[in-house]
């Protein structure tokens, strides 16, 4: 028979262990949901990882968007200045995404060293662009001059 003490205690070391697996499970679901930003040059220097969707941003480099015909199949590059990555997404794409603009897409590499989209996100507004983007163009020298005065809301 056990103690009061002791019946205490087995209570407090099962209330841990209940919070410590309930925190590892939440730990584990968060990482798994978790999409790190990845500039074009992070990407073509090997450090965006395959097989695992992330989330690549810079500006639509002029003249490469491509439709497929009869598709909804668009194919065009990203850049951050010094690289572009080829991107290939299916879908209906943002009224705001044009050429020169600055967008961020979600997606995995695939082998080739295309970036397959799952979801395209254009900027907003003519004077927004995501932070990490704009950071990155500015890191590389690839922000034209209009986007000179970006802001942030």
């Amino acid at each position: 028979m056990m103690t009061p003490r002791q019946r205490r205690m087995t209570w407090v070391a099962l209330m841990v262990a209940g919070v410590s697996l309930a925190a590892f499970f939440a730990l584990t679901a968060f990482q798994k949901n978790l999409l790190y930003f990845y500039t074009p040059s992070q990407v073509a220097s090997g450090e965006a990882p395959k097989g695992y969707p992330f989330r690549i941003g810079g500006l639509v480099v002029k003249d490469s968007v491509k439709r497929e015909p009869d598709s909804l199949t668009v194919r065009f590059e990203v850049s951050d200045g010094p690289n572009a990555v080829p991107v290939l997404y299916t879908g209906i794409l943002p009224d705001l995404f044009r050429e020169g603009q600055g967008i961020i897409a979600v997606g995995q590499i695939d082998d080739g060293g295309t970036f397959q989209a799952t979801e395209v996100l254009a900027k907003h507004d003519e004077n927004y662009m995501p932070p990490e983007v704009a950071e990155s163009l500015k890191k590389n020298g690839g922000l034209p001059a209009d986007y000179s005065e970006y802001r942030k809301k």
